[in-house]
């Protein structure tokens, strides 16, 4: 069956190309003109995946993530924004997307991050997809993994710093669970890119550095050392000096 597809982009030159190519790829798309049309069309039939535009009138695409995440929609959010500052792209992992590609944007690249989406949420639900590529392999269900202060229980997709259990998002504990995992052990970008993301996005992509830094926010305390390291041109490595 295939894949379903919420697209909400206000522009309709954006939009009827990129319907027309999701659709061309294999997908089932529903395409809407703004965030009011976009959250009645999630709440009437709930799509596997949805592609918002950041900037559109009256409700955002912010807004709708905003909104979905509140009432416990984990649906993976794609976000296409003309907005490249940090700040910007941090303000989306805020409101609960899962990514976003930055406008002009090449339309293999939608459909890179959209299989990537779509087959951690099947991982996450037990579906069978293959197997990528991973330093080393999981844990059995049901046990611990402890680095560096930090805890994890990846069946229940909880952790804690000490006593202190940390709120991460999907992408987030994705990160920090491969990181655990492989503590001590500096990892390039190409593999974190291939293990979260399913797909190496190039030198020039800021994704992970973003995701990076909005983690270390969320473990770092005052006092204490940093957890997360980064080795110029190199990657990351999870260690406690």
């Amino acid at each position: 069956m295939s894949q379903t597809v919420l697209l909400a982009e206000d522009d309709r030159a954006i939009r009827h190309a990129l319907e027309r190519a999701l659709t061309l790829e294999g997908y089932q798309v529903t395409a809407v003109a703004d965030g009011v049309e976009a959250l009645a069309q999630a709440h009437r039939t709930p799509p596997d995946v949805l592609v918002l535009d950041v900037m559109m009138p009256g409700i955002d695409g912010l807004q709708v993530c905003r909104v979905l995440r509140a009432e416990g929609d984990r649906t993976p959010i794609l976000m296409l924004t003309a907005l490249v500052e940090t700040q910007d792209r941090i303000a989306g992992l805020d409101a609960g997307a899962d990514d976003y590609v930055v406008k002009p944007f090449d339309v293999e690249e939608v459909f890179a991050r959209l299989r990537a989406l779509l087959r951690r949420t099947s991982e996450a639900n037990g579906a069978p997809v293959d197997v990528p590529k991973q330093p080393q392999p999981p844990e059995p269900s049901g046990r611990l993994i402890e680095a560096a202060g930090l805890r994890m229980d990846p069946q229940a997709r909880r952790a804690w710093r000490g006593g202190r259990e940390l709120e991460l998002t999907r992408t987030e504990f994705e990160l920090l669970e491969l990181l655990v995992r492989n503590a001590g052990i500096v990892l390039d970008h190409s593999t974190i890119y291939d293990r979260i993301w399913g797909y190496d996005f190039g030198p020039g992509s800021k994704n992970l550095a973003v995701y990076v830094g909005y983690l270390r926010r969320k473990l770092d305390e005052p006092g204490a050392p940093q957890l997360i390291h980064t080795v110029r041109g190199v990657g990351y490595v999870l260690r406690e000096d």
